[in-house]
């Protein structure tokens, strides 16, 4: 029981109760390896994947970028829609519902798709890092960023959720030259106590040429 209740939190239902009520989930600042891995880049069109509230939405538009924000949460969107309208840059913006474990990209391209903190239970990431991959247009880059394993995930299904930067290679295609592999540490806060976690990073460029 303990094990589906787990489970169960990585699925839409979950996150449509988590955003049904009015307290803020999380910050609103961007990501830092997005700030990391991003701010040099040419701006362009991005795709947010995962994008909850829309801190990194945001951020991009921010720096100039023309950004669709995608989440499988409908409660989760209308937030980020409605934090983008506060924040100014609702005109640089678009919302996309969509499951990350069944994205198919239907012809669309983006200089930049990019997906934090987003898990399968299932240890399907690698599959996720390849559908995510279709979008990216030629000369572009994917960015995926999680949780490295560690004992701060203690639940069994937290744990089987996370991932390390190489394991996700195997899901690139072909035409895809891997530029940042390796975990990241970093200081946060959890539950009131501050831990130190790794920031699993796969950065990768598409070639022009495909």
């Amino acid at each position: 029981m303990i094990e589906d209740e787990g489970r169960r939190m990585f699925e839409p239902e979950s996150w449509e109760e988590r955003y049904a009520g009015e307290e803020k989930v999380w910050s609103g600042d961007p990501n830092p390896q997005l700030v990391a891995e991003v701010a040099a880049l040419t701006p362009g069109t991005a795709l947010d994947v995962g994008c909850g509230e829309g801190g990194d939405v945001i951020w991009l538009a921010q720096q100039g970028w023309t950004v669709t924000g995608a989440d499988f949460s409908a409660n989760g969107l209308d937030r980020a829609k409605r934090h983008a309208e506060e924040a100014g840059v609702a005109e640089r913006t678009s919302w996309w519902q969509v499951d990350a474990r069944t994205f198919e990209a239907d012809g669309r391209q983006f200089d930049l798709v990019a997906c934090h903190f987003l898990h399968t239970p299932d240890g399907s990431m690698v599959d996720v890092a390849g559908r995510l991959a279709t979008a990216v247009a030629p000369g572009g880059h994917l960015l995926v960023v999680g949780h490295a394993p560690s004992e701060v995930f203690a639940h069994h299904s937290h744990h089987d959720a996370m991932f390390l930067a190489e394991e996700l290679l195997p899901g690139l295609p072909e035409g895809f030259e891997p530029v940042v592999v390796e975990q990241r540490p970093r200081s946060t806060v959890r539950d009131g106590v501050r831990v130190e976690i790794d920031d699993s990073t796969l950065l990768a460029r598409r070639s022009r040429s495909v």
